[in-house]
């Protein structure tokens, strides 16, 4: 089950390319082959109902055909010294290494001379054996595990499709990356339960899963997003911030009973930050803690959620199928599909920039007046399904977290952001 990307951020003392010229056509589209088909049944995917919405074929992966004019067009369309491909699902593993094979064969077909491709695959890592880790090192692939921390508290929601525990099947296969010096991020779901054990996180991904990437990514899902796409809610049905309704656990709470409490998403964050400062700057790249010293910098955000704009982090199904983002995966977003459409005129039409300029022109005042606006951008906009104090619609739900994160950590941020200007200078 995937969250975001796991396109590997920047250094901080990689300057130069953070500094780099912006290109005309560059985007990103998370590769979906296995449609929603995984084998695990994790509590909290966002994802596995995809199968009823969508009208999908659990048997049926990505064919030959759409992989190809997928590959090819993607190549095409972008102008960037380096083209990343990221293959997520559901289970991207089930397609088999066959697939893959054809994936590193199309791409060095249509490769141009002076263009770098790279590959990362999001993985639960329960299929990761000595042949895969062969394959992922030959070929540079780098992975992303899925994994909640310890076994007690990764066990709580990801369990396999009979209920089973998969703790230790997450590690089998970390072990056969490791053996074979494959490069792995951690990407961990902060949820209700994880959340209020940031410090047992933490320490277990980088001390003893020895992790020195990791994405926290917060669990937020309203009670009907099998359903209701994001944007489409009923405004009628929308809590204030702080209420009971908008927090889990509450019988008519707008979220799910998994998803991570707003205040416990703050608190993980300062917890886990201050950590990091402490022991594992420089050494450990945490995705919100890294692009939050970049923005501190006056550079622009290296994550898409707590960026002014959005739009250019797009999802393709199994079938070919182009939606406007990962989270996105709806009817209602559907750009077109590759057969009959060029992906370049989906990414960059005007549908799609209206989409991602959208997620700064629909703040709400509250936002807009935030000291911390230049840090946050009001978060993903399929988490707004708050309402700001003066009940206007649009709010973050993650937002008293969010801000109370940057309360505490604004001094430490400048502080360092400062000290790597001056050596930037």
């Amino acid at each position: 089950m995937k969250h975001s990307t796991t396109i590997p951020l920047t250094p901080l003392l990689n300057f130069e390319k953070m500094s780099s010229a912006n290109f005309k056509r560059r985007y990103h589209v998370m590769a979906k082959p296995s449609g929603s088909t995984c084998n695990l049944d994790c509590s909290y995917c966002f994802y596995l109902h995809k199968e009823e919405l969508l009208h999908q074929h659990r048997d049926k992966g990505m064919t030959d055909e759409v992989l190809e004019n997928f590959i090819s067009q993607y190549i095409a369309s972008q102008d960037g010294e380096e083209i990343i491909f990221s293959w997520q699902g559901g289970e991207p593993t089930l397609m088999g290494l066959e697939f893959f094979e054809k994936v590193v064969t199309f791409q060095k077909k249509y490769q141009p001379k002076n263009q770098k491709i790279e590959n990362d695959l999001q993985t639960n890592a329960v299929l990761i054996n000595e042949q895969w880790a062969k394959f992922l090192k030959k070929h540079n692939f780098l992975v992303g595990v899925s994994i909640d921390g310890p076994r007690e508290l990764h066990d709580r929601y990801r369990v396999t499709r009979s209920g089973k525990p998969t703790f230790d099947r997450v590690m089998k296969g970390v072990d056969a990356l490791k053996r074979h010096g494959v490069p792995f991020n951690a990407l961990v779901v902060v949820n209700r339960t994880n959340a209020r054990f940031p410090l047992e996180v933490y320490r277990f991904l980088t001390q003893e899963l020895g992790a020195t990437y990791i994405q926290f990514n917060p669990c937020v899902e309203p009670v009907d997003f099998k359903q209701t796409a994001p944007q489409f809610w009923n405004d009628d049905s929308i809590p204030v911030t702080g209420s009971r309704r908008a927090k889990p656990g509450d019988l008519d709470s707008i979220v799910t009973d998994w998803s991570v409490d707003p205040e416990d998403w703050g608190r993980f964050l300062i917890a886990t930050f201050n950590e990091w400062v402490s022991h594992d700057l420089g050494r450990v790249q945490v995705n919100l803690f890294e692009t939050a010293v970049v923005q501190a910098m006056g550079l622009p955000s290296q994550l898409c959620i707590t960026a002014e704009f959005c739009g250019k982090g797009l999802a393709i199904e199994k079938n070919g199928d182009v939606f406007s983002c990962d989270h996105y995966v709806y009817p209602e977003y559907k750009l077109g599909n590759v057969a009959t459409h060029k992906l370049a005129h989906l990414v960059f039409s005007e549908r799609q920039k209206q989409f991602g300029m959208g997620k700064r022109d629909t703040l709400p005042k509250y936002c807009k007046e935030c000291p911390y606006l230049n840090l946050c951008w009001g978060e993903c906009p399929k988490n707004r399904v708050v309402r700001a104090p003066d009940g206007e619609l649009g709010l973050n739900y993650l937002c008293p977290g969010i801000k109370a994160f940057f309360e505490s950590s604004k001094p430490a941020l400048d502080k360092i952001a400062k000290m790597l200007n001056e050596m930037k200078s």
